[in-house]
């Protein structure tokens, strides 16, 4: 009895099939074949392959498509990275790096100057300065009605305050500046890193669409 069965060589190992176990090389999707002809330069799109070879290439071709997924998730993660990075700084650490010795004092100053503590204790002293001299105890009176030393002395410390006050507020000018820079490019990066994160998303779900349909073919 002759069997209807029909048997084919296999290109790749020479081995023989039955025809039902194997299928033209140009049946197969586009970079399944480019995978397989790169390795074997003499298959045809006539070629028969088999089964058994064939899932050894569908392997390593969903095997790739994995690994180029990686590579450009990487890609993407290490250039999210990279933005999070730039520009991004401690306001108060980079003034701190740069104030001077002058800039110091003239901050304690004007703090100093601006507490409770600094305007009760200039008036318990200007208040026994005038007790002092009026009273005019031991005969001592050094700056007697109309207190002529102790204006001058206000005048003095009112014209050596005010600068420092103001190179202190000059200094918060630029903490201010410097903060709203931070600020703008603080924004700025976060609205970069959403947009980069959308794009990853639209990559990841394109590339998994095409990856699915490349994977029904196989």
């Amino acid at each position: 009895m002759t069997s209807n069965k029909k048997w084919i060589k296999d290109a790749i190992d020479a081995k023989t099939y039955l025809i039902s176990e194997a299928i033209f090389l140009f049946e197969l999707d586009q970079p399944l074949q480019e995978l397989i002809m790169a390795d074997y330069l003499m298959l045809t799109p006539s070629s028969f392959l088999s089964q058994a070879n064939l899932a050894l290439y569908r392997l390593r071709y969903l095997n790739d498509m994995i690994d180029n997924a990686k590579l450009k998730n990487e890609s993407i993660r290490d250039m999210m990275s990279k933005k999070q990075k730039e520009r991004i700084f401690n306001v108060q650490e980079e003034l701190d790096s740069q104030i001077t010795f002058g800039q110091r004092l003239a901050d304690q100053v004007a703090h100093f100057g601006g507490t409770w503590t600094f305007i009760i204790s200039f008036m318990i002293f200007m208040a026994l300065w005038m007790i002092f001299n009026v009273m005019n105890p031991f005969g001592l009176a050094f700056d007697k009605y109309p207190f002529i030393l102790l204006n001058l002395s206000l005048s003095t410390l009112a014209a050596i305050q005010a600068p420092l006050i103001m190179m202190s507020q000059n200094r918060a000018s630029e903490y201010d500046r410097l903060q709203a820079k931070n600020d703008y490019d603080v924004n700025k990066i976060s609205e970069e890193g959403i947009r980069l994160l959308h794009t990853k998303l639209d990559h990841l779900v394109l590339q998994d669409q095409s990856d699915l349909m490349h994977i029904q073919k196989l």
